[in-house]
């Protein structure tokens, strides 16, 4: 596939943002025939807590900001005007809760300005930890006075830059042209506030060892086992698999290799539907956790489902860091999960 010059056109870039939401919410799009492992990780009970569950503290610092729980909405979408309903419900809930909430790419407000407005929820969440979001391989489009201005415009507090080599591959429009992005990420790291994604094929051991040597301030290692984003290109293709469907590494194991491979703050993404997940996140060496498909398809209907999805994560997070004797959030660094299974196999 040949490297575009030029970014695409705002039409063709709003066009895709609506497809990939539609598809999102009336399709199966998560993986076919892989988890993220997490069932493989055994949190060990404790009958002896020695603690009330009202003694339970959830909340945590993350890039500079409290946050009431290691939770993050991860990045979901923007540049068209049902992006900008789901984000301001999103935006809403995780104001209320002091949760973080992420942007799906933000290319399109850039290329057409008009569509700045599905980008801007600072009016209903002026507290939250809020990320945007760019892929790697536009980073050779776009400055970082762009993106800079991006984030004043919008009032981000970091950007992430998402890796994506296999969705570009798949997809109709695709720039799978790769070269030279480790440099950009450095570069553009030394300029702006930023952390780097994957987009659900994991991040692994020798990617996280090169990322780290950048200045970026976290990894979200966005694993495989939630949505493939491979399957929401095949969809837009008309076709009901692939044979890249599944690619990726396994949240769990994404997790494990980036945290030995680096002491950056990481994000854990990819499959992640409960409080006990991202218990068990943590207990791997994860500071946060972070889920998307859940809060798009409840965020598409109104505030409240979205806020309650979200307050009922928060509330497992409570109940599991009681059951295993956890009273802050720091105190799971000290919790010992028995890894189990596949994921023991693949980690020995």
């Amino acid at each position: 596939m040949k490297p575009k010059s030029q970014p695409e056109s705002a039409k063709a870039v709003e066009k895709r943002k609506v497809e990939h939401i539609n598809i999102q919410l009336k399709n199966d799009v998560e993986y076919q025939n892989k988890t993220n492992l997490f069932e493989d990780v055994f949190l060990v009970h404790n009958a002896l807590p020695e603690l009330a569950r009202s003694d339970i503290d959830t909340s945590t610092k993350f890039l500079g900001k409290k946050l009431s729980a290691p939770f993050m909405v991860a990045a979901i979408t923007g540049g068209a005007k049902e992006a900008a309903n789901i984000n301001r419900n999103i935006a809403k809930a995780c104001q209320k809760l002091g949760l973080a909430m992420g942007f799906g790419s933000m290319k399109a407000m850039i290329v057409e300005p008009t569509l700045t407005y599905s980008y801007q929820v600072r009016d209903v969440a002026p507290d939250i930890l809020l990320a945007g979001n760019i892929g790697a391989n536009d980073l050779k489009h776009f400055s970082p006075k762009v993106l800079k201005e991006v984030m004043k415009k919008t009032g981000l507090d970091i950007l992430a830059v998402h890796l994506n080599p296999a969705q570009e591959l798949v997809q109709k429009e695709g720039d799978a042209d790769f070269r030279g992005v480790l440099e950009m990420i450095k570069r553009y790291s030394e300029q702006l506030p930023i952390y780097v994604k994957e987009v659900g094929q994991g991040i692994s051991f020798e990617v996280a060892k090169k990322l780290a040597k950048t200045n970026i301030k976290a990894i979200d290692v966005a694993g495989s086992g939630g949505t493939s984003w491979i399957g929401i290109e095949y969809l837009r293709r008309g076709m009901k698999t692939g044979p890249y469907w599944d690619w990726g590494i396994p949240t769990a194991l994404a997790l494990i290799q980036t945290r030995k491979a680096t002491k950056l703050p990481i994000i854990a993404t990819g499959g992640i539907r409960s409080g006990e997940e991202v218990v068990k996140a943590l207990s791997l060496g994860a500071n946060i956790a972070a889920a998307a498909l859940p809060m798009l398809r409840t965020a598409a209907k109104d505030e409240e489902e979205v806020f309650n999805e979200l307050q009922r994560i928060v509330r497992e997070i409570g109940d599991i860091m009681f059951l295993v004797g956890a009273k802050e959030v720091n105190d799971l660094k000290k919790t010992k999960p028995i890894i189990t299974r596949v994921l023991k196999e693949l980690t020995v």
